[in-house]
């Protein structure tokens, strides 16, 4: 059996958003990670809040904690940020944050910036919020383009978008941006409630599936492994077989326990990939 490989598991700053900076990086290097995903949440870094001298913090911790940024990820699914929004003010807006976004992650090094499709309001036809939502994540990826920086897309489930919500969605969203700076993400909870599988995501888009949320759920959820029932032993065993060789990283939100206690969260969740990817929280 083809196993993915303990490099491949990168950290992440979910579930830390109630302790700072400083003390998520310090614990991300104690448990060997090298690499993270960024979650652009308040008060880490958020779209709202970026100043230079935030910037210049943000990266010093990074460079004293040996961590590299793969994947910038903005808070998006709530509002005030909505690219498909039928409010166009609020939709200008969010499209400049984003690319502000971009910038950010020029300056940190980060490979990725994270999009999603945002949402459209439920009383109008849906092709109305696509449009809006492809043009807006076609102008997002020119300007992070321009700055040498990829995009990463993920689609959301239904009860967080009515726009992308499935995987044959997401590859005719993908195709009508003909963007060639955007790769694409699987989060497993997402793949579950749509009733699709990793070989759906694996045929469509080959080597262009470049990061996965491992994540458990019932099937909904941002939980952590064990917690929902969700067969992700199946699922990671799935990728490897597929010789995916991108990055993947937990992501537990929701809980008051995870917020609570990150680290515990973090080991459940390591403890459970373990057989998955050898020693996965080493070298990571």
């Amino acid at each position: 059996m083809s196993k993915l490989k303990p490099e491949q598991l990168i950290g992440a700053n979910f579930a830390f958003q109630h302790f700072p900076f400083d003390k998520m990086a310090a614990t991300l290097r104690e448990f060997g990670f090298r690499q993270m995903e960024l979650w652009g949440i308040a008060p880490h870094l958020d779209l709202f809040h970026m100043s230079e001298h935030k910037l210049d913090e943000v990266a010093r911790i990074l460079d004293d904690n040996g961590l590299t940024v793969r994947a910038y990820t903005p808070e998006q699914v709530l509002y005030p940020i909505n690219i498909a929004s039928g409010d166009p003010e609020l939709r200008q807006a969010s499209i400049g944050r984003f690319c502000r976004g971009a910038d950010l992650c020029a300056r940190l090094g980060a490979d990725y910036l994270f999009l999603t499709p945002g949402r459209g309001f439920e009383s109008e036809p849906v092709d109305q919020a696509w449009a809006r939502s492809v043009e807006a994540v076609a102008r997002i990826a020119a300007y992070a383009g321009s700055l040498g920086i990829r995009c990463l897309l993920e689609p959301l489930q239904r009860t967080e978008s009515n726009i992308v919500t499935d995987v044959r969605g997401l590859k005719r969203f993908f195709d009508e941006t003909g963007a060639d700076n955007i790769d694409i993400v699987l989060d497993l909870v997402a793949m579950a409630t749509a009733g699709d599988n990793v070989a759906d995501y694996t045929t469509l888009f080959g080597d262009r599936l470049t990061h996965v949320h491992i994540v458990d759920g019932t099937p909904s959820g941002h939980l952590v492994w064990g917690d929902g029932d969700l067969p992700l032993g199946q699922y990671l065993r799935e990728l490897g077989e597929a010789g995916f060789s991108g990055t993947l990283t937990f992501e537990p939100l929701g809980q008051a326990s995870y917020a609570l206690d990150p680290v515990a969260a973090l080991k459940r969740n390591l403890e459970a990939a373990r057989p998955w990817f050898g020693d996965a929280g080493q070298g990571a």
